[in-house]
């Protein structure tokens, strides 16, 4: 027979110690339902007195810390990557662990790709699974089950069956994040899980998201379960909101989320005018203000923009790019003559890249009087332009319209490797160890960029029948779009699980994304747009 031994202290008009024996297989007496307890008659608050449990099965006391390890991994696993990440180190230490559970992360993903898909597609190693959990889980609850976004413009197919999307955005969204400590603690008792270890019916019912128990829309004025009713719930309002930019016949070439948070948008347009938008202003935004004043900000189409923490940089077919100083309401700050007409451009903390005609790739220093670094000529023909580039610290990697891809070596200060490929790339997104690309043809394109070495990983088709213009990949998330007059939105795997096609009524030219915020230009000569699709506030 075990025993219990605790002291408890009670305040009152001097300090007394009381030592009560517990046994544990037998009941205390009742209690005077008149009488407050007191004595040797009363039961003591064991609550606040234990040790925290130890997530071990040896562990004593009650709550789903005294459950194996394991299955307290698999109950996490109902809850939602943000709470995981967010929530539970809160709750206690233990708890915190979860989110440090490699495999659990890894099962997750799984989950959300399908057990069919590669995921993720380029190495492994070092990979931030929380974040691309994270991502995955809040991409499929903003563009799952969307088709009641409508309109002229950017209506919304599915690519799956609804009910698969809508099961899907269910599983990620209607998370009991609010009582996670409750449940974890043990709050409500280990019997539901009890009864999963023992086999009995109802394993994981009291705590499963998708059953009935759990969702208080299923439930009566008597807290039981109402069978008449659908046991699917009603599908949320649409977790986005579109707006369209009043761009007054402007044809847009280029678009570009700046300053982080995804509320000023930046466009450059074929009257040679670059533009800033206030996205939290009205129903459809507002013009800031247009660089360079009243007449022209180049002398030729701006087709390209980037940005790096106050700069803004403006690539045109003048042969010139020019830079803005966000923090100094757009104030000019320099202008660089590239020699040739200007296709793309990448900014990097200590260099402007900006890849030309003649397939060259000039790098600048905007902090100096003259500018240029280096040109470099990585990709052989010389009539020929660098079309996309991409880089980060360490690497410089441009596709050109020869059909070659190439890396430069930052740091060694040579050509790397350069790739033959059956059709020019278009566009380009590098982050991490993955880097993602569209071609001329509407491929997608996988590669690897890890300890110095570059592949090509493998090629996708996911419905693009015509040029990619645009793409944008993080750790969990896939956007395209194309000259066909879709934007697609994905899950970054191999092969890519698209969730929704956003349809156009004109080419593409490009998006761009930041802080959860999509920006998509698209028109004709005659009539351009910009429509951003956000986070409903």
């Amino acid at each position: 027979m075990s025993e219990v031994r605790v002291d408890v202290t009670e305040q009152k008009a001097g300090t007394e110690r009381v030592r009560t024996e517990v046994d544990q297989d037998q009941d205390p007496p009742p209690l005077d339902p008149v009488k407050p307890p007191t004595g040797e008659t009363s039961r003591p608050d064991l609550q606040g007195l234990l040790p925290e449990p130890s997530p071990s099965p040896s562990a004593e006391g009650s709550g789903l810390l005294s459950l194996p390890w394991e299955l307290v991994t698999h109950i996490a696993s109902y809850l939602s990557a943000q709470c995981v990440i967010t929530v539970l180190p809160k709750v206690c230490h233990v708890l915190g662990n979860l989110g440090k559970d490699s495999v659990a992360w890894q099962l997750r993903a799984r989950r959300l790709t399908g057990s069919g898909a590669g995921f993720p597609v380029g190495p492994k190693e070092d990979f931030n699974w929380p974040n691309a959990c994270l991502e995955m889980e809040q991409l499929i609850t903003c563009w799952a089950g969307q088709a009641d976004l409508d309109g002229e413009d950017g209506d919304i197919q599915q690519n799956v069956g609804r009910d698969v999307l809508l099961r899907v955005r269910e599983e990620v969204e209607w998370r009991p994040e609010e009582r996670v400590a409750s449940l974890m603690l043990g709050e409500r008792g280990p019997r539901a899980v009890v009864d999963a270890v023992d086999g009995r019916e109802g394993a994981f019912d009291q705590i499963d998201h998708q059953e009935d128990l759990v969702d208080p829309r299923h439930l009566s004025d008597r807290g039981e379960v109402d069978r008449g009713q659908s046991p699917r719930s009603p599908s949320p309002p649409p977790a986005l909101e579109r707006m369209t930019l009043p761009l007054q016949n402007a044809d847009i070439c280029s678009v570009l989320l700046v300053g982080g948070e995804g509320r000023v948008c930046a466009t450059g347009s074929q009257d040679m005018k670059v533009k800033l938008w206030d996205l939290q202003v009205g129903s459809r935004g507002t013009l800031l203000r247009a660089l360079g004043g009243q007449g022209h900000t180049h002398q030729g189409w701006v087709v390209c923009l980037a940005y790096r923490g106050p700069l803004l940089a403006s690539g045109s077919l003048d042969s010139t790019v020019r830079l803005w100083d966000l923090e100094a309401g757009g104030a000019a700050r320099g202008l660089i003559r590239t020699g040739f007409p200007t296709h793309c451009l990448s900014f990097q903390t200590d260099v402007l890249l900006a890849g030309t005609s003649h397939n060259r790739i000039n790098m600048y220093d905007t902090r100096v009087a003259e500018p240029l670094v280096k040109s470099l000529r990585l990709h052989s023909s010389h009539g020929d332009a660098v079309r996309c580039l991409a880089a980060d610290d360490n690497y410089i990697i441009s596709g050109s319209t020869d059909c070659t891809v190439a890396v430069y070596d930052r740091r060694a200060g040579k050509a790397l490797k350069k790739l033959q490929l059956s059709s020019f790339l278009s566009s380009m997104s590098y982050s991490g160890s993955e880097v993602w690309a569209g071609d001329h043809r509407g491929m997608l394109h996988a590669f690897s960029m890890q300890a110095g070495v570059f592949k090509h990983l493998s090629q996708f088709d996911v419905g693009h029948t015509s040029r990619i213009t645009g793409i944008h990949r993080s750790p969990g998330s896939l956007y395209t779009c194309s000259c066909d007059e879709t934007v697609k939105v994905h899950l970054p795997s191999a092969p890519p699980r698209t969730l929704c096609t956003l349809l156009q009524q004109d080419w593409v030219y490009g998006l761009s994304v930041e802080a959860g915020v999509l920006a998509v230009a698209s028109g004709d000569f005659w009539l351009s747009r910009v429509q951003v699709w956000r986070p409903r506030r």
